[in-house]
């Protein structure tokens, strides 16, 4: 959508209202994928013992993240399938596509039968729901990241581009939200008997009022982009842009392995090892998440005058050095005003790279091929280090070697951080630099 003016980076006002709208459109959709997905992980302290037997809490929990890390691994699956379908028939039909099949996993999950009623069918079903949106949310983000860096305003990309993670944080936001109204209203036993099904039922509802948003999106790719051979190959990704798909998966697992120790495993960490009540857990997080996602276009339009790379750089470094420092003061604390205060410092630092990751994935791909390269190399480094993340820490805390995965985060922050080192400054030689 080049502007008519013909000159890069300058818009009249209907232009920049419309890229506005675009963005708005397509980011209410992604908001109302990732509550979907989220509201799994923020309700599964109150729905593990009814899909699985009865016994230690702790292995019910190990067995309901097992479930969630299963979900991560389908996303390589449908950053694969939603990248080719967005590279070859267009990001819109690859974004409402992956929105009905979000809503439709949810609807499984919220009329679910129980262990006691259907026996080890129930944990099968689970799975099965969980694989599907696992689907979808793999193909969610590599399509919208694309829709989103490709309609921002040239010049302000990392600004424009950070709307993606601040509707990512506000699908978190809301599943927090939406169980700690549940918790002050019903008892706990009415959480645990069937208060955890009511955020399944609402996001199923609100996916297809997002679908019928995206409909009125308008396209982003060309039409001669569509048509080419190339379009969506996987030859063509990994004979000609092997170098920055590695690079994307490198830094991605770490950046996806920080954001899931502070965001979903949170709620959990201040629950099992500060010790922290559940209402109170809750409570700390739905504020801490507001935080985070407050953040967002702060360190996006940051990003705008430091550059990519070096905000990548940033967020390595502080990573690799901060992380066991925060959580072993987590571990002490005894106020949820100190807890939170810390998990804001962490947060702080992981949205260095969350503000522009969508962004800065889709600049170092082609347009034929950029929506499978920016989905499948996020979704491989996400499944296996952002997904496990919570499973790898309850282990370890099971195992009596909590602090073992301190050790690993701040490994892979230092991991990004050497990776970010081979990446091209994307404000020179970025594929969206032809892009008005």
């Amino acid at each position: 959508m080049p502007p008519a003016s013909g000159l890069p980076g300058h818009y009249t006002p209907h232009e920049k209202r419309d890229r506005i709208l675009a963005i708005v459109g397509a980011s209410s959709g992604n908001l109302v994928e990732w509550f979907d997905f989220y509201v799994y992980a923020f309700t599964s302290i109150y729905f593990a013992h009814a899909f699985f037997p009865k016994g230690d809490p702790t292995v019910q929990l190990l067995n309901t993240a097992g479930v969630f890390a299963a979900g991560f691994l389908m996303r390589p699956i449908g950053g694969w399938l939603f990248g080719r379908i967005a590279d070859k028939q267009g990001r819109k039909t690859a974004m409402m596509i992956s929105v009905l099949m979000m809503c439709g996993g949810s609807l499984v999950i919220a009329f679910m039968p129980t262990y006691e009623t259907i026996g080890v069918m129930a944990p099968t079903l689970l799975l099965l729901a969980r694989l599907f949106q696992g689907l979808s949310v793999g193909g969610e983000y590599g399509t919208s990241a694309t829709y989103m860096s490709e309609v921002a305003l040239r010049g302000q990309r990392g600004f424009y581009a950070s709307f993606q993670y601040v509707t990512l944080i506000g699908g978190q936001l809301l599943a927090v939200l939406v169980v700690a109204i549940l918790e002050q209203t019903l008892t706990d036993a009415q959480m645990h008997a069937w208060g955890w099904r009511i955020p399944f039922v609402a996001g199923a509802a609100t996916a297809v009022i997002a679908f019928y948003l995206r409909r009125s999106l308008a396209e982003t790719a060309k039409a001669d982009q569509l048509e080419r051979k190339e379009a969506g190959s996987m030859r063509e990704l990994f004979s000609k842009h092997m170098k920055p798909f590695l690079i994307v998966l490198g830094f991605t697992a770490g950046g996806s392995l920080a954001f899931y120790t502070y965001t979903t495993y949170m709620q959990k960490y201040l629950v099992l090892s500060v010790g922290m009540d559940k209402k109170v857990a809750s409570t700390v997080m739905t504020g801490a998440l507001f935080v985070y996602m407050c953040m967002q276009p702060l360190f996006g339009a940051l990003s705008d005058r430091i550059g990519r790379r070096t905000s990548m750089l940033w967020f390595g470094l502080l990573g690799a050095l901060g992380t066991w420092p925060i959580l072993s003061a987590l571990k002490g604390v005894h106020s949820p005003y100190a807890a939170f205060g810390l998990i804001i410092v962490a947060m702080a630092i992981v949205s260095l790279y969350t503000s522009i990751g969508g962004l800065i994935k889709a600049e170092m791909f082609p347009p034929e091929i950029r929506a499978l390269g920016v989905g499948l190399s996020y979704a491989i480094g996400n499944a296996i280090f952002g997904g496990s993340a919570e499973y790898v820490a309850l282990s370890l805390k099971a195992a009596n070697i909590e602090s073992a995965f301190y050790v690993y985060v701040s490994v892979m922050c230092l991991f990004a951080f050497l990776v970010c080192f081979l990446m091209p400054d994307p404000r020179r030689h970025g594929h969206l630099n032809d892009v008005h």
